[in-house]
């Protein structure tokens, strides 16, 4: 989703309104080399992906906009590029006042290494484990990535969605990527294939959203900190993907709602939108008009929390952060807002993908049938032709 450029809020914490505290992502995390050995078992993690410097940001912009698994537009061929170099300054200007670059690879490799670490001793049998990173609009681009994985040799591999929440035009265009790939070229012989599409119920996810929750509620003064607002933010969707049948708006909700049952209620709260682009009818309510609607209700207090976002980036660094944690927040005079911090390397989050890729290769299903059902009003040939590939290489 194209916005996912175009907003933000600064990595984690207050944004109070007059300061908002800095906290940087070391790209020079604390991660364990792996193993040089053949990896057995690959892991490819697929995401959107971000620019990694503001040299990169046109053509990421450029390979979103030709996408037509991600948004259709009239003479897209043509239209696309035109939106993507108009944009690109705007989008360049916000990836400066983030840093430089997004932190989305720095975060997903942190978090492979991490889970390959711990699958390597949970689950000796299927070690060496390797993980690999699959963008879809930039480096390392899913087409690099298998082609690496071909060359490491790996006997089984796991595709494994870091969207916790399945999305057609996220979700689903990271596994027909992979389709195009493989469409005129020959599989590598004797590599098994799975897939892990969606995840937005696991216990442990749910128990690192609440965890991080709970680290900000506690920065409030006891006198106010039952009145605070929960707003949970995940990207919006037009609606006619909804009235298509895109299963992303019911499964955030599920997440959500998860999570206050964790939280035991213990605050009131919204599910809300962000990132809305273009003139189509969209998922309300909007992040930033609920906050002004809340606002004139008399309203003083928040917390936004990322929801269907697992590490940090363009959208919570910038959107989150700067525009509404900051710069709202001054327009409307609130008293306090915070964010909560998205599940990066919490512990309990390297729990959870270590549970799920394990539970995974434990299983005899290498494939869901939630996967391989279209949306009632399906049109895409990509998505049929897509699923019908997966079905026949993820077979037992």
């Amino acid at each position: 989703m194209v916005s996912k450029l175009m907003n933000v809020l600064q990595y984690g914490r207050q944004c109070v309104r007059s300061v908002l505290p800095c906290r940087q992502l070391s790209a020079k995390a604390d991660l364990k080399v792996q193993s040089n050995a053949k990896p057995k078992t690959g892991i490819i993690m697929l995401n959107m992906g971000g620019p990694s410097s503001i040299a990169e940001v046109p053509e990421y912009l450029l390979r979103i906009m030709t996408d037509r698994d991600m948004i259709q537009l009239p003479f897209q061929s043509k239209l696309g590029p035109l939106i993507a170099q108009s944009r690109a300054p705007k989008v360049q200007k916000k990836y400066e006042e983030i840093g430089g670059k997004s932190p989305i690879l720095d975060w997903t490799n942190k978090q492979g290494e991490l889970l390959c670490e711990q699958l390597d001793k949970v689950s000796p049998e299927t070690a060496p484990h390797k993980h690999y990173v699959a963008f879809r609009y930039a480096k390392p681009l899913t087409s690099n990535t298998l082609e690496n994985m071909e060359k490491d040799g790996v006997e089984r591999t796991v595709l494994f969605s870091q969207y916790p929440q399945y999305c057609c035009a996220t979700s689903g265009s990271s596994f027909i990527e992979i389709y195009k790939y493989y469409k005129n070229r020959q599989l590598p012989s004797n590599m098994k294939w799975s897939v892990i599409d969606r995840w937005a119920t696991h216990p442990l996810l749910i128990e690192t959203i609440a965890d991080r929750i709970k680290e900000q509620l506690v920065q409030f003064p006891e006198d106010i900190r039952n009145d605070v607002i929960i707003l949970f933010s995940a990207h919006s969707l037009p609606l006619q993907a909804v009235s298509r049948g895109d299963a992303y708006a019911s499964e955030v909700a599920s997440t959500v709602s998860l999570v206050m049952e964790k939280l035991r209620n213990c605050n009131p709260y919204k599910l809300v939108w962000q990132s809305k682009v273009g003139p189509v009818a969209w998922l309300e309510p909007f992040t930033d008009e609920a906050i002004k609607a809340y606002v004139k209700q008399g309203k003083k207090h928040f917390i936004l929390v990322p929801v269907a976002f697992v590490n940090e980036h363009i959208e919570t660094l910038h959107e989150l952060d700067i525009e509404y944690c900051k710069e709202l927040a001054e327009e409307l005079g609130i008293d306090t807002i915070r964010r909560a911090a998205a599940p990066n390397d919490h512990p309990k989050f390297i729990e959870a993908l270590t549970d799920i890729v394990l539970s995974h290769l434990k299983s005899e299903r290498p494939i869901s049938p939630m996967f391989l059902t279209r949306c009632p009003h399906c049109e895409s040939n990509n998505c049929v032709e897509s699923k019908n590939w997966y079905a026949q290489i993820c077979k037992n």
